[in-house]
């Protein structure tokens, strides 16, 4: 004769098991508080000495509009300047470029992994494609300075520096490939089969349904794996460091823009770099630009980063 009130509690009294459930509870709400306290600590080291909320700030020697307007960055050298936009400039320049090379390409990549693999092929492939980002950065700005500006600069009728945007482009392009197909994969193979099924009995090619059902269903996911993956561009520095060069430049007209790739160009972070390891003194403008310029960065990523939760809250199947 079995005694199932021996076999289960239902008295509502779980003795120890609710006691590791407050343990759990507890300690996830404690690293939810570490990751909004580190944030905002981020915003107040940067904000603070920009502002001059606790000391004398950025803005109290440039005006907003001089640092937001201004074309010219020259924070050493005289007449001083501290324009911002030759530097917003470079990152757009050298993001946009690596966009062109990751967003194609990881999303054909996305598509062959989740339609076209079998299990075995792609439990092979998606790993080593993840590889990819686990490479120092450092190690993708030395393959650009060493390998790819070379073999570049060989080419019939492109003349590149030692130092330019192109090659910073295309190395930081291969580098966000992974990220654009492994978030895009996940979403396409999200999409329930029933949809599939039914593209397929209407006589739809597996091409058709991969192009005209599969991708149009993620398209949630695969939008936000775009703008998280470009905000990783925009917030990339070894490569920009190593590859891109340090000369701050902003085009005069819509011609210059693409020959902008071809020079040397400065982007925020290797900006920042260039303050941060200089011989600035504490205090000084120049010394605060670095804040001031990690802040418009910092907002940039945000904005980016807010964007593509909009995206997919907007956009996103309910399949249940």
């Amino acid at each position: 004769m079995s005694n199932e009130a021996d076999e289960f509690n239902l008295s509502g009294d779980r003795g120890f098991l609710d006691f590791r459930e407050s343990i759990y509870h507890v300690v996830f709400l404690a690293c939810a508080a570490i990751s909004v306290l580190t944030t905002i600590g981020i915003i107040l080291s940067l904000a603070g000495p920009a502002f001059g909320i606790f000391q004398s700030g950025f803005f109290q020697d440039v005006s907003l509009g001089e640092f937001l307007l201004t074309t010219d960055f020259s924070p050493k050298i005289s007449p001083v300047q501290f324009g911002v936009l030759p530097l917003v400039f470079g990152t757009l320049l050298v993001t946009v470029g690596a966009a062109a090379i990751a967003l194609p390409f990881g999303l054909l990549t996305a598509i062959y992994l989740s339609e076209y693999a079998g299990e075995r092929r792609r439990a092979v492939l998606k790993p080593m494609l993840e590889v990819l980002a686990g490479v120092p950065t450092v190690v993708y700005g030395y393959f650009a300075l060493v390998y790819v500006t070379p073999f570049l600069d060989a080419i019939p009728g492109i003349d590149l520096g030692t130092f330019n945007a192109l090659s910073a482009a295309l190395v930081m392009g291969i580098m966000i490939i992974p990220m654009v197909s492994s978030i895009s994969e996940d979403a396409m193979s999200a999409v329930p089969d029933s949809l599939r099924n039914a593209s397929y009995g209407l006589g739809s090619t597996k091409f058709d349904v991969s192009t005209g059902v599969v991708v149009p269903a993620a398209a949630s996911g695969i939008a936000s794996s775009f703008i998280l993956a470009i905000s990783r561009a925009v917030g990339e520095t070894m490569i920009v460091v190593v590859a891109a060069g340090t000369t701050d430049r902003f085009p005069g007209g819509p011609g210059e823009v693409l020959t902008a790739f071809f020079k040397s160009t400065q982007t925020m972070t290797s900006a920042m770099v260039q303050l941060g390891t200089s011989d600035l003194a504490g205090g000084t403008t120049a010394y605060r630009a670095l804040f001031a310029i990690g802040l418009v960065l910092f907002v940039l990523t945000l904005g980016l980063n807010l964007l593509s939760d909009v995206l997919v809250r907007r956009y996103e199947e309910d399949y249940d």
